[in-house]
């Protein structure tokens, strides 16, 4: 209970700040703005404590502590009259776009994340190789030292960005579950990102109609996969059934058909959290840049450098993707000055950026860039994932991102053409371009996929213009017969594949943990020493690494080849230590390994000498397949 009350506090914190900073617009974009803030305080002000203190209670109390100050301190500061609460949209449409889908997020952060079934700990399709890496990072953090090491690789600074996790640490230090603090957080912030899509896309269109197609080309986005899923029903009628029972076989996730264009639901909100804390904070950045733009003031310019200055170590895609679209307003303001000068734009938007980067600067010589740089990933790809590596294209160019992203993308170039002259949704038009070349040509990441990270964000901000030119069109379809059936057949190209993986994914079902490696994890969690290290396999479920926050010799090359790390000398003493423990008593010093868990992973993935084990060292834990033995200092 304490720390849902802790997370309560930072967000009654944003929603007071935000109302006294954001007076002039409506209140429900002030409780988005603040709800939004007080996830941002959250994540922030602890940490920076924890510089101090370490991420500790203390931490906690004192991030607290500062985050009343700071909506004390924008209550006193910032007066004047508050815009009505109501932003105009039509009460059907916020609401029949909110309701379902936080519903539906509910279920799937419930279902997706260590849900108990008869001991065991279960999740869904999506977060089954993805979730460990968050539960490690949260677990891990409990008064641990900042900047803070990986606990699946000690002595190595965590560049990843990890507020996202830090603020359930946070509910943990409190008292709260790690299951219910991702779940809560998890959910409150999906609910976030509904809300600002749809004020977001509200300020740019003014159109209900408008609203609801963006909304559901980006939320239920997918392509012409389900072709090939409905080519192979015809061919096999049982075919469907893999759709919803066989292991990534929906219409938008298929490797093996060159389908990589997942849903955002599915596949990144939900699993990648880092990403949904990411978007939590830049659909707010968005909308504060384009009202920045119609209202030309400065002090928007100036909270807005404040916001994006934050957001490096929350996601540094959208960190970056913010950076190129700002970039591309700023040229567009510059050549199209419209009845301001040149040197007043320039001027906003120099403050503007040179705020986010004096904050930013120090996460990314401190963190980013020496991960991204260290690792040796950043070059050129052509083409994303369609790229053979060699050169050579899987699928021709255009049809790569036909059949992937479907009608929408047909749809992208005439879009931004029928938006207005100078207006914000060509300006967004512009910015997307921008990040569509740059994903297309550079790879930030080991792992090229990432940079759907960056297509996203060009996706999302170009759907309320696709909302526009679907409206515009409509009307001009107005008293053609089969218009509504053209509609009919339009809206199911664009929606069947993503609502075929959405339902996929309410119905999944995967068990991560046994039921003996829970009781392992809660036998480590209060009978082994915080800091103690120990010797298992590099599985990616782990659950000394995921459910104890306890350091292992080496974790999954999964997480760690594409963080750009090197691993292999602790990979290759992990393994010499399960495999050969009698000849490598001098790893087991250097390594300061206080522990040996043994399960069905390692016995499967290892010549684990396990009879050398139970001769020489005491077996502190025994529990069906699961073993744990204290290493002795006299080994």
């Amino acid at each position: 209970m304490g720390g849902i009350l802790l997370l309560a506090g930072f967000l009654c914190c944003g929603v007071i700040a935000a109302d006294a900073l954001f007076r002039a617009h409506a209140g429900i974009v002030r409780a988005w703005l603040g709800l939004a803030l007080g996830f941002i305080m959250m994540m922030w002000l602890p940490a920076l404590a924890a510089f101090a203190l370490d991420f500790t209670r203390a931490a906690q109390l004192v991030g607290l502590g500062a985050a009343l100050c700071a909506a004390a301190g924008c209550q006193l500061s910032f007066r004047g009259k508050r815009a009505p609460f109501s932003c105009g949209m039509p009460l059907p449409v916020l609401l029949g776009a909110l309701v379902p889908f936080f519903v539906l997020s509910a279920w799937l952060q419930y279902t997706h994340t260590l849900r108990p079934v008869d001991g065991a700990l279960h999740v869904g399709q999506s977060t089954y190789g993805d979730l460990c890496l968050h539960l490690g990072i949260a677990t891990s953090l409990q008064n641990a030292p900042f900047p803070p090491d990986y606990s699946i690789l000690k002595g190595t600074l965590l560049g990843y960005p990890f507020l996202g996790d830090s603020m359930v640490t946070s509910m943990l230090l409190f008292g709260t579950d790690l299951a219910q603090g991702f779940i809560i957080t998890g959910t409150i912030m999906m609910l976030i990102v509904y809300l600002g899509f749809l004020l977001f896309s509200w300020e740019l269109t003014r159109s209900p109609g408008a609203v609801v197609v963006s909304f559901l080309l980006f939320f239920v986005n997918g392509g012409l996969g389900f072709m090939y899923t409905f080519d192979g029903v015809m061919k096999d009628p049982s075919a469907l059934e893999a759709v919803f029972t066989g292991f990534y076989k929906t219409p938008t996730n298929q490797p093996d058909l060159n389908l990589r264009w997942v849903n955002v639901i599915c596949d990144m909100m939900v699993p990648q959290r880092t990403l949904l804390t990411g978007w939590m904070a830049l659909l707010p950045a968005l909308y504060q840049l384009v009202t920045a733009v119609r209202t030309r003031g400065v002090r928007p310019f100036v909270i807005l450098g404040l916001w994006g200055g934050a957001m490096c170590m929350i996601h540094t895609h959208s960190f970056l993707a913010l950076g190129i679209i700002s970039a591309a307003f700023m040229a567009h303001s510059l050549v199209r000055p419209g009845d301001m000068t040149r040197r007043e734009h320039l001027t906003r938007y120099l403050c503007y950026g040179a705020i986010a980067l004096v904050l930013a600067a120090p996460q990314l010589l401190t963190w980013s860039m020496p991960q991204t740089l260290g690792g040796g990933s950043l070059g050129f790809r052509f083409n994303w994932v369609n790229n053979r590596g060699d050169g050579r294209l899987i699928d021709g160019y255009f049809w790569f991102w036909i059949k992937n992203v479907g009608l929408p993308y047909i749809a992208l170039v005439p879009a931004a053409l029928s938006c207005p002259k100078g207006s914000r949704r060509r300006m967004l038009a512009l910015g997307a371009l921008a990040i569509y070349v740059i994903a297309e040509t550079i790879q930030f990441q080991p792992n090229e996929y990432d940079n759907n990270k960056l297509f996203y964000v060009a996706y999302m901000v170009m759907t309320p213009a696709l909302g526009c030119y679907a409206v515009e069109l409509w009307q001009k379809l107005r008293g053609v017969r089969g218009r509504w059936l053209l509609a009919a057949l339009t809206a199911a190209a664009c929606l069947v594949s993503g609502s075929l993986s959405i339902a996929r994914e309410v119905i999944s079902d995967y068990q991560l943990f046994g039921a003996s490696e829970v009781r392992a994890a809660a036998f480590i969690r209060q009978d082994t020493d915080p800091d103690a290290m120990f010797l298992t396999g590099q599985q990616h479920c782990n659950a000394v690494a995921a459910l104890t926050g306890r350091y292992i010799v080496c974790g999954t090359g999964s997480y760690l080849y594409f963080h750009g790390l090197d691993y292999y000398a602790q990979q290759s003493a992990a393994r010499s230590m399960l495999e050969a423990p009698a000849e490598s008593e001098a790893l087991f010093e250097q390594y300061g390994v206080d522990y040996v868990y043994i399960s069905s992973h390692e016995r499967t993935n290892f010549a684990v000498d396990e009879a050398w084990f139970s001769e020489n060292l005491p077996c502190v834990f025994d529990d069906d397949d699961v073993r744990i033995y204290a290493v002795e200092t006299s080994l």
